[in-house]
């Protein structure tokens, strides 16, 4: 409730220029996707937003432009699309079963597409970039001739995740900033 009041108070003027600092941090689901549709008809409306955010599928969901910031640098910026285009265009991402040896599979991975595969939070899976969508069979198939199992694989477009992970190369010090301007919209 304090977000949303926060939010209220800000729009009283009906401002040309927003700055919000991480506004669903806390927020519960509802809450949260109420608050991306307050976000998307404010810049509907013609206000610009800038907005600073951790969770980068709330930036892919929003913003226009991101830029992407490490230990206190911009190393990226760009369109949620242009950003994942530097990391590929496909990924694949690997579930393997019980007791899979991920360090290995990894490795197999990696000799195929030739990107270093991103384990997942578990350990038990990872995701890896391809040239192009073709490769997944070709790792799939790695992964079976040397008898590792796998519990589901899909190809996907790379999350922000992945790209801020791929640019920076470090799961720490997750920094983005976006702005939604009105011209730019996609709502």
């Amino acid at each position: 409730m304090r977000r949303r009041l926060d939010l209220a108070a800000s729009l009283i003027t009906k401002p040309a220029l927003i700055f919000l600092d991480e506004p669903t941090t806390g927020l519960d689901p509802r809450t949260r996707v109420q608050m991306w549709e307050t976000i998307r008809g404010l810049v509907a409306d013609g206000c610009t937003i800038l907005l600073t955010t951790q969770y980068l599928d709330e930036a892919d969901e929003l913003a226009d432009r991101i830029a992407v910031i490490d230990r206190g640098r911009k190393v990226a910026e760009g369109t949620p699309e242009e950003l994942k285009a530097q990391v590929g265009g496909s990924i694949i991402r690997v579930q393997l079963a019980e007791g899979v040896d991920a360090s290995a599979a990894a490795a197999l991975a990696e000799g195929v597409a030739r990107h270093r595969p991103i384990f997942t939070p578990t350990g038990t899976g990872f995701s890896v970039s391809l040239a192009n969508a073709n490769q997944a069979a070709d790792i799939l198939i790695a992964l079976r001739s040397n008898d590792i199992d796998i519990e589901n694989a899909a190809i996907e477009q790379p999350s922000l995740d992945e790209v801020f992970m791929a640019l920076t190369g470090n799961a720490g010090n997750t920094g983005l900033t976006s702005a939604t301007a009105p011209e730019m919209s996609r709502a």
